[in-house]
Protein backbone atom coordinates (compact mmCIF):
# COMPACT_ATOMS: atom_id res chain seq x y z
CA UNK A 1 0.00 0.00 0.00
CA UNK A 2 2.82 2.35 0.95
CA UNK A 3 4.57 1.63 -2.38
CA UNK A 4 1.41 2.45 -4.35
CA UNK A 5 1.09 5.79 -2.59
CA UNK A 6 4.73 6.60 -3.27
CA UNK A 7 4.36 5.79 -7.00
CA UNK A 8 1.16 7.83 -7.18
CA UNK A 9 2.89 10.72 -5.45
CA UNK A 10 5.80 10.46 -7.87
CA UNK A 11 3.47 10.52 -10.90
CA UNK A 12 1.65 13.53 -9.46
CA UNK A 13 4.96 15.30 -8.89
CA UNK A 14 6.14 14.60 -12.45
CA UNK A 15 2.86 15.81 -13.98
CA UNK A 16 3.04 18.88 -11.75
CA UNK A 17 6.50 19.69 -13.13
CA UNK A 18 5.25 19.17 -16.69
CA UNK A 19 2.32 21.52 -16.04
CA UNK A 20 4.64 24.06 -14.48
CA UNK A 21 6.70 24.12 -17.68
CA UNK A 22 3.68 25.43 -19.63
CA UNK A 23 3.85 29.22 -19.40
CA UNK A 24 0.39 30.77 -18.96
CA UNK A 25 -0.19 33.83 -21.16
CA UNK A 26 -3.31 35.92 -20.51
CA UNK A 27 -5.10 37.70 -23.35
CA UNK A 28 -7.75 40.25 -22.39
CA UNK A 29 -11.03 40.79 -24.21
CA UNK A 30 -13.58 43.57 -23.62
CA UNK A 31 -17.06 44.01 -25.11
CA UNK A 32 -20.61 44.64 -23.88
CA UNK A 33 -21.95 41.25 -22.78
CA UNK A 34 -24.78 42.92 -20.85
CA UNK A 35 -27.26 45.59 -21.93
CA UNK A 36 -28.87 46.32 -25.31
CA UNK A 37 -25.69 45.58 -27.28
CA UNK A 38 -24.96 42.23 -25.59
CA UNK A 39 -25.58 40.29 -28.83
CA UNK A 40 -22.55 42.02 -30.39
CA UNK A 41 -20.43 41.52 -27.28
CA UNK A 42 -21.21 37.81 -26.95
CA UNK A 43 -20.41 37.28 -30.63
CA UNK A 44 -17.07 39.03 -30.15
CA UNK A 45 -16.24 37.06 -27.02
CA UNK A 46 -17.11 33.84 -28.86
CA UNK A 47 -14.56 34.77 -31.53
CA UNK A 48 -11.89 35.30 -28.87
CA UNK A 49 -12.66 32.00 -27.11
CA UNK A 50 -12.56 30.13 -30.41
CA UNK A 51 -9.16 31.62 -31.25
CA UNK A 52 -7.72 30.74 -27.84
CA UNK A 53 -9.04 27.16 -28.10
CA UNK A 54 -7.67 26.71 -31.62
CA UNK A 55 -4.24 28.06 -30.67
CA UNK A 56 -4.02 25.89 -27.55
CA UNK A 57 -5.09 22.83 -29.53
CA UNK A 58 -2.41 23.50 -32.14
CA UNK A 59 0.24 24.23 -29.51
CA UNK A 60 2.12 27.52 -29.25
CA UNK A 61 5.81 27.86 -28.39
CA UNK A 62 7.23 31.29 -27.59
CA UNK A 63 10.95 31.74 -26.99
CA UNK A 64 11.42 27.97 -26.61
CA UNK A 65 8.66 27.64 -23.99
CA UNK A 66 5.36 25.89 -24.52
CA UNK A 67 2.54 28.34 -23.82
CA UNK A 68 -1.01 27.91 -22.54
CA UNK A 69 -3.21 30.84 -23.52
CA UNK A 70 -5.99 32.01 -21.21
CA UNK A 71 -8.78 34.50 -22.00
CA UNK A 72 -9.56 37.19 -19.43
CA UNK A 73 -12.98 38.47 -20.51
CA UNK A 74 -14.47 41.73 -19.24
CA UNK A 75 -17.86 43.36 -19.78
CA UNK A 76 -17.99 47.12 -20.45
CA UNK A 77 -21.77 47.28 -21.17
CA UNK A 78 -20.94 49.77 -24.00
CA UNK A 79 -20.36 52.38 -21.28
CA UNK A 80 -17.19 54.54 -21.46
CA UNK A 81 -16.70 54.63 -17.66
CA UNK A 82 -17.14 50.86 -17.35
CA UNK A 83 -14.82 50.45 -20.34
CA UNK A 84 -12.10 52.52 -18.65
CA UNK A 85 -12.50 50.46 -15.45
CA UNK A 86 -12.23 47.21 -17.45
CA UNK A 87 -9.08 48.49 -19.19
CA UNK A 88 -7.48 49.35 -15.84
CA UNK A 89 -8.44 45.95 -14.48
CA UNK A 90 -6.69 44.23 -17.40
CA UNK A 91 -3.61 46.43 -16.89
CA UNK A 92 -3.56 45.46 -13.19
CA UNK A 93 -3.94 41.77 -14.16
CA UNK A 94 -0.86 42.20 -16.37
CA UNK A 95 -2.43 40.60 -19.43
CA UNK A 96 -0.03 40.31 -22.38
CA UNK A 97 -2.42 42.03 -24.80
CA UNK A 98 -6.06 42.99 -25.29
CA UNK A 99 -8.61 42.50 -28.06
CA UNK A 100 -11.35 45.16 -27.84
CA UNK A 101 -13.27 47.19 -27.18
CA UNK A 102 -16.38 46.92 -29.36
CA UNK A 103 -17.53 50.56 -29.42
CA UNK A 104 -15.57 53.67 -30.33
CA UNK A 105 -16.94 55.42 -27.24
CA UNK A 106 -15.35 52.80 -24.98
CA UNK A 107 -12.24 52.09 -27.06
CA UNK A 108 -11.00 55.70 -27.31
CA UNK A 109 -10.73 56.35 -23.54
CA UNK A 110 -9.45 52.80 -22.95
CA UNK A 111 -6.67 53.29 -25.53
CA UNK A 112 -4.98 55.90 -23.31
CA UNK A 113 -5.08 53.52 -20.33
CA UNK A 114 -3.48 50.73 -22.38
CA UNK A 115 -0.87 53.16 -23.68
CA UNK A 116 -0.04 54.34 -20.16
CA UNK A 117 0.41 50.79 -18.87
CA UNK A 118 2.23 49.65 -22.02
CA UNK A 119 -0.19 46.91 -23.16
CA UNK A 120 -1.09 46.62 -26.87
CA UNK A 121 -4.73 46.37 -27.90
CA UNK A 122 -6.36 45.60 -31.24
CA UNK A 123 -9.94 46.69 -31.78
CA UNK A 124 -11.94 44.43 -34.11
CA UNK A 125 -14.87 46.83 -34.42
CA UNK A 126 -14.37 50.43 -33.19
CA UNK A 127 -14.35 52.57 -36.32
CA UNK A 128 -14.07 56.24 -35.24
CA UNK A 129 -10.97 57.70 -36.99
CA UNK A 130 -10.06 59.64 -33.80
CA UNK A 131 -8.90 56.39 -32.19
CA UNK A 132 -5.54 56.43 -33.96
CA UNK A 133 -5.01 60.22 -33.92
CA UNK A 134 -3.06 60.34 -30.60
CA UNK A 135 -0.41 58.12 -32.22
CA UNK A 136 -0.22 55.54 -29.43
CA UNK A 137 2.15 52.73 -30.38
CA UNK A 138 -0.12 50.31 -28.50
CA UNK A 139 -3.28 50.95 -30.59
CA UNK A 140 -4.26 48.92 -33.66
CA UNK A 141 -7.47 48.59 -35.71
CA UNK A 142 -8.36 45.50 -37.73
CA UNK A 143 -10.99 46.88 -40.11
CA UNK A 144 -11.88 49.98 -42.14
CA UNK A 145 -12.67 53.14 -40.18
CA UNK A 146 -15.67 55.47 -40.52
CA UNK A 147 -13.96 57.54 -43.20
CA UNK A 148 -14.30 54.53 -45.50
CA UNK A 149 -17.78 53.45 -44.29
CA UNK A 150 -19.50 56.84 -44.27
CA UNK A 151 -17.93 57.87 -47.57
CA UNK A 152 -18.79 54.55 -49.25
CA UNK A 153 -22.45 54.88 -48.32
CA UNK A 154 -22.66 58.52 -49.45
CA UNK A 155 -21.03 57.68 -52.79
CA UNK A 156 -23.51 54.84 -53.33
CA UNK A 157 -26.44 57.16 -52.50
CA UNK A 158 -25.24 59.81 -54.93
CA UNK A 159 -23.69 57.83 -57.79
CA UNK A 160 -25.75 54.64 -57.89
CA UNK A 161 -29.13 55.63 -56.47
CA UNK A 162 -29.01 59.26 -57.71
CA UNK A 163 -30.65 60.53 -54.53
CA UNK A 164 -31.06 64.28 -54.01
CA UNK A 165 -32.18 64.89 -50.41
CA UNK A 166 -31.09 63.16 -47.21
CA UNK A 167 -31.81 63.57 -43.49
CA UNK A 168 -29.27 62.56 -40.85
CA UNK A 169 -29.80 61.19 -37.33
CA UNK A 170 -27.04 60.20 -34.90
CA UNK A 171 -26.98 58.76 -31.39
CA UNK A 172 -24.40 61.25 -30.01
CA UNK A 173 -21.89 58.43 -29.39
CA UNK A 174 -18.30 58.67 -30.68
CA UNK A 175 -19.19 56.07 -33.29
CA UNK A 176 -22.56 57.47 -34.33
CA UNK A 177 -21.45 61.08 -34.62
CA UNK A 178 -18.24 60.10 -36.41
CA UNK A 179 -19.81 58.00 -39.15
CA UNK A 180 -22.69 60.50 -39.60
CA UNK A 181 -20.26 63.41 -40.01
CA UNK A 182 -18.26 61.59 -42.70
CA UNK A 183 -21.48 60.63 -44.53
CA UNK A 184 -22.67 64.24 -44.39
CA UNK A 185 -19.44 65.74 -45.74
CA UNK A 186 -19.16 63.22 -48.55
CA UNK A 187 -22.84 63.54 -49.46
CA UNK A 188 -22.59 67.33 -49.63
CA UNK A 189 -19.42 67.10 -51.74
CA UNK A 190 -21.45 64.99 -54.21
CA UNK A 191 -24.26 67.57 -54.36
CA UNK A 192 -26.76 65.88 -52.02
CA UNK A 193 -28.83 68.28 -49.94
CA UNK A 194 -28.91 67.56 -46.19
CA UNK A 195 -32.48 68.66 -45.40
CA UNK A 196 -32.50 67.89 -41.68
CA UNK A 197 -30.20 66.80 -38.85
CA UNK A 198 -31.56 65.23 -35.68
CA UNK A 199 -30.05 63.37 -32.76
CA UNK A 200 -31.11 60.78 -30.22
CA UNK A 201 -29.16 58.60 -27.75
CA UNK A 202 -28.06 54.98 -27.58
CA UNK A 203 -30.77 54.08 -25.03
CA UNK A 204 -33.79 55.56 -26.86
CA UNK A 205 -36.65 53.55 -28.36
CA UNK A 206 -39.17 56.27 -29.33
CA UNK A 207 -38.28 58.22 -32.47
CA UNK A 208 -41.74 59.42 -33.54
CA UNK A 209 -41.10 63.12 -32.94
CA UNK A 210 -37.77 63.28 -34.80
CA UNK A 211 -39.11 61.14 -37.65
CA UNK A 212 -42.22 63.37 -37.89
CA UNK A 213 -39.94 66.43 -38.18
CA UNK A 214 -37.91 64.67 -40.86
CA UNK A 215 -41.02 63.58 -42.78
CA UNK A 216 -41.99 67.24 -43.23
CA UNK A 217 -38.71 67.77 -45.16
CA UNK A 218 -39.52 64.92 -47.62
CA UNK A 219 -36.05 63.30 -47.83
CA UNK A 220 -35.19 60.50 -50.27
CA UNK A 221 -33.18 58.80 -47.52
CA UNK A 222 -32.34 58.84 -43.82
CA UNK A 223 -28.83 58.13 -42.61
CA UNK A 224 -28.59 56.81 -39.04
CA UNK A 225 -25.31 56.90 -37.13
CA UNK A 226 -25.79 54.39 -34.33
CA UNK A 227 -26.46 50.76 -33.44
CA UNK A 228 -29.20 48.23 -34.19
CA UNK A 229 -31.14 48.45 -30.85
CA UNK A 230 -32.25 51.91 -32.05
CA UNK A 231 -32.32 51.22 -35.81
CA UNK A 232 -34.82 48.36 -35.43
CA UNK A 233 -37.56 50.36 -33.65
CA UNK A 234 -36.80 53.34 -35.90
CA UNK A 235 -37.57 51.24 -38.99
CA UNK A 236 -40.90 50.14 -37.44
CA UNK A 237 -41.83 53.74 -36.63
CA UNK A 238 -40.85 54.91 -40.14
CA UNK A 239 -43.38 52.45 -41.55
CA UNK A 240 -46.07 53.67 -39.12
CA UNK A 241 -45.45 57.26 -40.25
CA UNK A 242 -45.74 56.43 -43.95
CA UNK A 243 -42.01 56.63 -44.69
CA UNK A 244 -42.05 53.21 -46.38
CA UNK A 245 -40.36 54.47 -49.57
CA UNK A 246 -37.47 56.27 -47.85
CA UNK A 247 -34.04 54.60 -48.09
CA UNK A 248 -32.29 53.95 -44.77
CA UNK A 249 -28.49 54.07 -44.58
CA UNK A 250 -26.17 53.11 -41.74
CA UNK A 251 -22.70 51.86 -40.91
CA UNK A 252 -21.61 48.55 -39.43
CA UNK A 253 -23.43 49.33 -36.17
CA UNK A 254 -26.79 48.53 -37.80
CA UNK A 255 -25.48 45.94 -40.27
CA UNK A 256 -26.44 42.82 -38.30
CA UNK A 257 -28.62 39.74 -38.59
CA UNK A 258 -30.31 41.01 -35.41
CA UNK A 259 -31.67 44.08 -37.25
CA UNK A 260 -34.23 41.90 -39.03
CA UNK A 261 -35.60 40.75 -35.63
CA UNK A 262 -35.43 44.20 -34.02
CA UNK A 263 -37.36 45.79 -36.90
CA UNK A 264 -40.22 43.35 -36.21
CA UNK A 265 -41.05 42.54 -39.82
CA UNK A 266 -41.31 46.19 -40.93
CA UNK A 267 -41.36 46.59 -44.72
CA UNK A 268 -38.81 49.40 -44.32
CA UNK A 269 -36.14 46.74 -43.63
CA UNK A 270 -36.09 46.25 -47.41
CA UNK A 271 -34.92 49.87 -47.82
CA UNK A 272 -31.80 49.43 -45.67
CA UNK A 273 -28.34 49.84 -47.19
CA UNK A 274 -25.56 49.33 -44.64
CA UNK A 275 -21.78 49.14 -44.76
CA UNK A 276 -19.21 46.98 -43.01
CA UNK A 277 -15.47 47.32 -42.92
CA UNK A 278 -13.92 44.25 -44.52
CA UNK A 279 -14.96 41.82 -47.20
CA UNK A 280 -18.17 39.82 -46.99
CA UNK A 281 -17.75 36.39 -45.35
CA UNK A 282 -17.93 34.70 -48.75
CA UNK A 283 -15.07 36.85 -50.03
CA UNK A 284 -12.87 36.61 -46.94
CA UNK A 285 -9.86 34.28 -47.47
CA UNK A 286 -11.10 31.83 -44.84
CA UNK A 287 -14.58 33.18 -44.18
CA UNK A 288 -16.90 30.37 -45.25
CA UNK A 289 -14.99 27.52 -43.58
CA UNK A 290 -14.51 29.58 -40.42
CA UNK A 291 -18.23 30.50 -40.25
CA UNK A 292 -19.23 26.83 -40.53
CA UNK A 293 -17.02 26.01 -37.54
CA UNK A 294 -18.32 29.02 -35.61
CA UNK A 295 -21.97 28.10 -36.22
CA UNK A 296 -21.41 24.55 -34.94
CA UNK A 297 -19.83 25.91 -31.77
CA UNK A 298 -22.14 28.90 -31.23
CA UNK A 299 -25.43 28.31 -33.12
CA UNK A 300 -27.44 31.43 -34.05
CA UNK A 301 -25.03 33.81 -32.29
CA UNK A 302 -23.08 35.26 -35.23
CA UNK A 303 -23.45 39.03 -35.71
CA UNK A 304 -20.62 40.92 -37.43
CA UNK A 305 -17.24 41.17 -35.77
CA UNK A 306 -16.28 37.73 -34.40
CA UNK A 307 -14.00 36.83 -37.37
CA UNK A 308 -12.07 40.08 -36.75
CA UNK A 309 -11.76 39.19 -33.05
CA UNK A 310 -10.52 35.74 -34.04
CA UNK A 311 -7.86 37.25 -36.29
CA UNK A 312 -6.89 39.88 -33.68
CA UNK A 313 -6.06 37.19 -31.10
CA UNK A 314 -3.94 35.38 -33.70
CA UNK A 315 -2.15 38.61 -34.67
CA UNK A 316 -1.17 39.24 -31.02
CA UNK A 317 0.15 35.69 -30.58
CA UNK A 318 1.91 35.74 -33.97
CA UNK A 319 3.78 38.90 -32.88
CA UNK A 320 4.80 37.20 -29.61
CA UNK A 321 6.10 34.16 -31.50
CA UNK A 322 8.15 36.35 -33.87
CA UNK A 323 9.51 38.43 -30.96
CA UNK A 324 10.20 35.25 -28.94
CA UNK A 325 8.61 37.03 -25.99
CA UNK A 326 5.25 37.62 -24.31
CA UNK A 327 6.50 40.86 -22.73
CA UNK A 328 4.55 43.78 -24.23
CA UNK A 329 7.68 45.95 -24.10
CA UNK A 330 9.40 43.45 -26.39
CA UNK A 331 6.70 42.21 -28.75
CA UNK A 332 4.44 45.27 -29.32
CA UNK A 333 6.72 46.60 -32.08
CA UNK A 334 6.28 43.29 -33.92
CA UNK A 335 2.51 43.84 -34.22
CA UNK A 336 3.23 46.80 -36.48
CA UNK A 337 5.31 44.51 -38.73
CA UNK A 338 2.53 41.92 -39.04
CA UNK A 339 1.94 40.13 -42.32
CA UNK A 340 -0.56 37.64 -40.98
CA UNK A 341 -2.77 35.64 -43.34
CA UNK A 342 -6.01 35.61 -41.38
CA UNK A 343 -9.61 34.58 -41.86
CA UNK A 344 -10.67 38.16 -42.76
CA UNK A 345 -7.66 39.36 -44.78
CA UNK A 346 -3.88 39.47 -44.80
CA UNK A 347 -3.32 41.71 -41.78
CA UNK A 348 -0.77 44.49 -42.23
CA UNK A 349 -0.78 47.83 -40.43
CA UNK A 350 0.01 51.42 -41.33
CA UNK A 351 2.52 53.21 -39.05
CA UNK A 352 -0.43 54.76 -37.12
CA UNK A 353 -2.00 51.36 -36.37
CA UNK A 354 -4.70 51.48 -39.06
CA UNK A 355 -5.21 48.42 -41.25
CA UNK A 356 -3.53 48.62 -44.66
CA UNK A 357 -5.84 48.48 -47.71
CA UNK A 358 -9.10 47.91 -45.81
CA UNK A 359 -12.07 46.67 -47.82
CA UNK A 360 -15.67 47.74 -47.29
CA UNK A 361 -18.83 45.85 -48.22
CA UNK A 362 -22.40 47.09 -48.68
CA UNK A 363 -25.40 44.99 -47.65
CA UNK A 364 -29.18 44.99 -47.98
CA UNK A 365 -31.97 42.84 -46.52
CA UNK A 366 -34.02 40.47 -48.65
CA UNK A 367 -36.78 38.33 -47.12
CA UNK A 368 -35.45 39.27 -43.69
CA UNK A 369 -31.91 38.08 -44.46
CA UNK A 370 -28.80 40.23 -44.73
CA UNK A 371 -27.23 39.80 -48.18
CA UNK A 372 -24.31 41.39 -50.00
CA UNK A 373 -25.40 44.25 -52.24
CA UNK A 374 -24.23 44.00 -55.83
CA UNK A 375 -22.81 47.48 -56.43
CA UNK A 376 -21.66 46.89 -60.01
Amino acid sequence: MQMKLTVAAAIAAISGVAMAQDMVVKIGHVAPVSGAQAHYGKDNENGARMAIEDLNAKGVTIGGKKVKLELVAEDDAADPKQGAAAAQKLCDAKVAGVVGHLNSGTTIPASKIYNDCGIPHITPSATNPNLTKPGYKTTFRLLANDNALGAGLALYAADKLKLKKVAIIDDRSAYGQGVAEVFKKTAQSKGLQVVDEQFTNDKATDFMSILTAIKAKAPDAIFYGGMDPQAGPMLRQMEQLGLANVKYFGGDGICTAELAKLSGGAKTLGNVVCAEGGASLDKMPGGKAWKERYDKKYPNQFQVYSPYVYDAVHVLVDAMVRAKSTDPKVYTAEIGKSNYKGVTTTVQFEPNGELKNPAISLYQYKDGKKVVLDTK
